[in-house]
C-alpha cells in the first residue's frame, strides 16, 4: 500500500468544467459538495483506503526562523499554499492507478448548479524513503 495526497487547488490548475467559486454557490451547493466529500470518505474508510482529510481556511500566515525567539511572522504572500490549496485528502491504496481512480472520482464532487465541478486534483505519493545520495 501506498500513502497518495489528493490535493485540492483554488487556482493554479487547468480550469474546472463547473469554474464557479464557492462563495458564489447557494448554502444548498456547498451542503451538497460537502455531503459528497463526507460520503466519498467514509467510502474509503469502509474499504480501508482513507487516512485522513480536511478542508483548508484561506487564512495563514508565513513563520521563519530568525534567530532565538525572534520567529516573524507576515500575512504573505501566499502563492503556494493560501491562494492555491483548498484541501486535501490523504488516502492508502494498492497502486498509482487506483489512486488516479480516486482523483477521478472525487473531482465529480457537485458545484454550481448540482453538477459536477470536474476539478483537477494533484495526486502526489508520499515519499517512502529519503532520497539516497552518492
Amino acid at each position: 500500500m501506498t500513502k497518495y495526497l489528493l490535493l485540492k487547488h483554488y487556482r493554479g490548475a487547468p480550469a474546472a468544467v463547473n469554474d464557479v467559486p464557492m462563495d458564489q454557490w447557494t448554502p444548498e451547493e456547498v451542503d451538497a459538495h460537502v455531503q459528497y466529500m463526507n460520503d466519498f470518505a467514509a467510502r474509503l474508510e469502509e474499504s480501508g483506503e482513507y487516512v485522513d482529510s480536511h478542508a483548508l481556511s484561506p487564512d495563514g500566515a508565513w513563520v521563519r526562523y530568525d534567530g532565538a525567539g525572534r520567529p516573524p511572522v507576515t500575512d504573505g504572500p501566499f502563492p503556494e499554499t493560501k491562494d492555491l490549496i483548498a484541501g486535501w485528502m490523504v488516502i492508502d491504496v494498492d497502486d498509482y492507478q487506483r489512486a488516479v481512480e480516486l482523483a477521478g472520482e472525487l473531482s465529480a464532487a457537485p458545484g454550481a448548479g448540482g453538477e459536477p465541478i470536474h476539478e483537477w486534483l494533484e495526486v502526489r505519493p508520499f515519499l517512502g524513503a529519503p532520497p539516497a545520495v552518492e
